[in-house]
């Protein structure tokens, strides 16, 4: 699957009031259903907890590039990071995935057209 650079977007934004911040089911659950409502395919998820109360900092290897979280759950902010590949590809919908699971409110977004 090969897809051009010029159809590539960087998507970051913080979520904050967020629940469910050091749940590695939740997270991984969260980040492959991004994917799908991304419409980009995952190669793996690999996650890492930091100890009780502490966050998880993750990513979703994406045929595509990647979907990546970084969470403070003592703060209630998920830091997201969604980089995707090919005209199908819709970065805001997994966005919403990921702050809906996460019932938070987006406090910053910013998109950045790759080489376009």
């Amino acid at each position: 699957m090969a897809h051009s650079p010029e159809t590539s977007l960087h998507l970051i934004a913080d979520i904050e009031q967020c629940r469910g911040l050091g749940d590695l089911d939740l997270i991984e659950a969260t980040l492959r259903e991004a994917a799908i409502a991304a419409r980009v395919t995952v190669l793996g998820v690999h996650l890492h907890h930091f100890g009780p109360g502490m966050g998880i900092t993750g990513v979703a290897l994406l045929a595509e590039s990647h979907i990546s979280i970084h969470t403070w759950p003592e703060h209630g902010i998920a830091a997201i990071d969604l980089f995707v590949c090919g005209l199908q590809a819709d970065a805001k919908a997994g966005l919403e995935v990921i702050r809906r699971r996460l019932e938070g409110r987006i406090r910053l977004e910013k998109s950045i057209s790759r080489l376009g």
